[in-house]
């Protein structure tokens, strides 16, 4: 155990830095902004498709056969421009966290990402149609390239301006004014780095440079995630870092999410198109709902099973209480009271169940969908405070919310063993607390 704890000791600075870095701080916030998107979108998404036999007949009855098309509108104007809302994220934060103005570089690293984007459309007929921002490469397929291109605007913006390669407007000139012309030097060098990447790429690669990053680098990264082994790291990772006192899902999301997202987005688009999702075919399977209703419902670590455990089966008053107290925060997936009040974080003992538990779930959710009991997500999404069982049965029906019921049930039979040995410690300090009460008294 103590050459344990002293390999751990070494590791930590390394993932302090790599969790503190300005490159992840800066996707970890700056992706939030999607996240009102993708929900509100959600919403109209799923009254477009709700799992009810007749609904659709029953809507096109009432509203005719093009009932949809207005809900198809709030998501086309959510889903379809969360690219363009995390390269401003991106670039925003990323100044900010460095003390310079931020919303200059949120709006260049749009700018720069629609320099880098092919300003047409091919129609039917092979003609090139222009002036059109073409939303295929503005929404999930453009995360990963929006990702890279906001962390450079940030960097290049910040660099300037903390070097003061800058106009300085004299005292006295307003705000908004000053801002603008301070931007000027480091947007123009931004635009014109992003023309030259516009140019290389049609050149050389005979496609644009959100093209080239899509097929290159986010297709192949979809896979690699959407595979058994993305289904075990991604839960790993999550409760390592929260064993180390780092968020978690804030960290390895802010980092995944952008994917997972893609994946949803992908399996949507081929609903949308009347297509069928085949797990192993046609379908991603880790989705953003694969991590938020199936690896770290009821908190990272899927604690809430430990919580149950802990209010019917411990005998000390201590945990008892404890359990008793994080059971309504554990419904709502929060569950800090746990990780800090069990002591789970650097806690040796309790690191293998905190890893196990998620990571077991991962596996048995992506065989269910593998296999075809699961069908495989949409981009329907809920907030990730929604209870188990009712979040499952939003995203996948019946089946998604059985499975969070045996999965919680799975993760107290895992953390029993190792409750005991904490209850028992407990109950022992409680015994010695009593015995000298009473010699006290005495």
């Amino acid at each position: 155990m103590k050459k344990f704890e002293n390999i751990m000791e070494k590791l930590a600075p390394f993932i302090m830095k790599f969790a503190n870095s300005k490159p992840v701080m800066a996707m970890k916030d700056g992706l939030m902004l999607i996240m009102p998107l993708t929900l509100v979108g959600s919403l109209f998404l799923l009254l477009a498709f709700i799992p009810i036999d007749g609904w659709n007949s029953l809507m096109e009855g009432l509203f005719g056969q093009a009932w949809q098309e207005p809900l198809f509108q709030v998501v086309g104007a959510t889903f379809d421009i969360i690219a363009l809302v995390a390269v401003f994220g991106i670039a925003y934060t990323y100044a900010k966290n460095e003390g310079c103005e931020a919303v200059s570089a949120g709006i260049l690293g749009i700018v720069s990402f629609l320099i880098v984007t092919a300003s047409y459309v091919t129609g039917s007929g092979n003609e090139k149609i222009g002036g059109v921002i073409p939303k295929t490469w503005t929404g999930g397929k453009g995360m990963i390239a929006a990702i890279l291109i906001g962390l450079l605007v940030g960097y290049v913006y910040s660099w300037f301006i903390k070097k003061g390669i800058r106009i300085k407007m004299p005292d006295g000139v307003p705000t908004g004014v000053a801002n603008a012309f301070s931007a000027l030097i480091p947007g123009l060098v931004i635009m014109i780095i992003s023309m030259l990447l516009y140019i290389l790429f049609k050149v050389l690669a005979g496609k644009t440079f959100i093209e080239w990053v899509y097929e290159v680098l986010q297709t192949p990264l979809q896979g690699l995630t959407d595979s058994l082994g993305g289904a075990i790291a991604i839960p790993f990772l999550i409760s390592l870092f929260w064993w180390f006192g780092i968020h978690g899902p804030a960290v390895v999301m802010g980092v995944m999410s952008p994917i997972c997202q893609a994946n949803a987005l992908a399996n949507q688009e081929i609903v949308n198109a009347g297509g069928k999702l085949i797990a192993g075919q046609n379908a991603h399977i880790v989705t953003q709902q694969f991590v938020d209703q199936f690896i770290t419902f009821g908190g990272s670590g899927m604690t809430l099973g430990l919580v149950l455990a802990m209010i019917f089966l411990a005998k000390s008053s201590h945990l008892k209480r404890l359990g008793e107290l994080s059971i309504v925060p554990g419904i709502f997936n929060i569950n800090e009271p746990i990780l800090f009040g069990f002591s789970i974080v650097f806690n040796p003992m309790m690191l293998l169940p905190f890893i196990l538990v998620p990571t077991l779930s991962g596996i048995i959710t992506y065989t269910a969908i593998r296999l075809g009991f699961l069908a495989p997500f949409t981009a329907v999404q809920i907030p990730w405070t929604t209870p188990p069982i009712l979040s499952g049965f939003i995203v996948g029906g019946w089946r998604a919310a059985l499975l969070q019921v045996l999965l919680i049930l799975m993760a107290a039979l895992i953390y029993l063993p190792f409750l005991k040995i904490q209850d028992k410690i407990s109950l022992q300090e409680e015994l010695k607390s009593e015995s000298a009460g009473e010699y006290l008294n005495i």
